[in-house]
């Protein structure tokens, strides 16, 4: 059965003494829960993160990652030093990445392999713009970046993956994405994957909803059959929203 799962990705927010106080409220306040709970602190903090959260439940992910393992890449972090800190978790593709970095299918698709060939688990983001929604092509998108991405990896490899649909659209633009678009993006994709492999990788891979997941939509949006949690922004950064969304799922 696959994984309920709620990730808080931090993006360029939270100082040291910022992160650990925010990890400490959380540590607190995490209530009991089958959904496994994941934060993505900046690069510079991962380390501390890792030590703080040793002993909890909640796990560390980092933002990003580079597909080389070492060498003249000014500024880039490899698996190897992600895993020397016992982070062994990474969101790769996020739209931010793919917009602001010009990070391409082809270099994602690298990123992904060369994560997975340290046994690391991957969250891969996916979605379209306002112009794909608008133009109608928000099924073609999503499908082409998950195939330029993940549809070359062994069946094997899936169990490594959790994927998470960001409809770009739906964020900071003043336009709103339904719990039922939602659902019908998240049931495309599972037969997506179902028709390049089969319905047991895409009946157990957990998609998670990156659409400004907020403690007033959470539970309507987590109800709906193929949404297995979210990929959350700014509610990630307050304690109290947070552990809400939590605990809708």
């Amino acid at each position: 059965m696959r994984s309920k799962i709620v990730a808080g990705n931090w993006k360029m927010n939270k100082n040291l003494s910022e992160t650990k106080a925010l990890l400490e409220e959380l540590s607190e306040k995490l209530p009991a829960t089958e959904a496994e709970v994941i934060v993505a602190p900046t690069f510079v903090n991962l380390a501390d993160s890792s030590r703080m959260l040793k002993s909890s439940k909640i796990k560390v992910a980092a933002q990003n990652m580079h597909f080389a393992e070492n060498g003249a890449y000014t500024g880039e972090i490899s698996a190897d030093m992600l895993l020397n800190i016992d982070v062994d978790l990474v969101i790769i593709g996020h739209s931010e990445r793919r917009a602001y970095f010009g990070e391409t299918d082809e270099l994602l698709s690298k990123k992904v392999k060369a994560a997975l060939a340290k046994n690391m688990r991957v969250i891969f983001c996916f979605g379209e713009e306002l112009e794909e929604r608008k133009a109608g092509n928000h099924f073609s998108v999503v499908e082409s970046q998950l195939k330029n991405g993940l549809f070359d990896l062994p069946a094997e490899a899936w169990q490594h993956i959790v994927l998470a649909y960001e409809p770009v659209w739906a964020i900071g633009t003043g336009e709103t994405a339904s719990p039922e678009q939602a659902q019908e993006m998240h049931a495309f994709i599972r037969k997506t994957i179902t028709d390049a492999y089969n319905a047991s990788i895409a009946n157990e891979v957990s998609i998670l909803y990156g659409g400004s997941v907020k403690p007033s939509n959470a539970r309507e949006i987590f109800s709906k059959q193929d949404v297995d949690g979210g990929l959350i922004g700014g509610a990630a950064l307050v304690a109290d929203n947070f552990i809400s969304i939590i605990q809708a799922i």
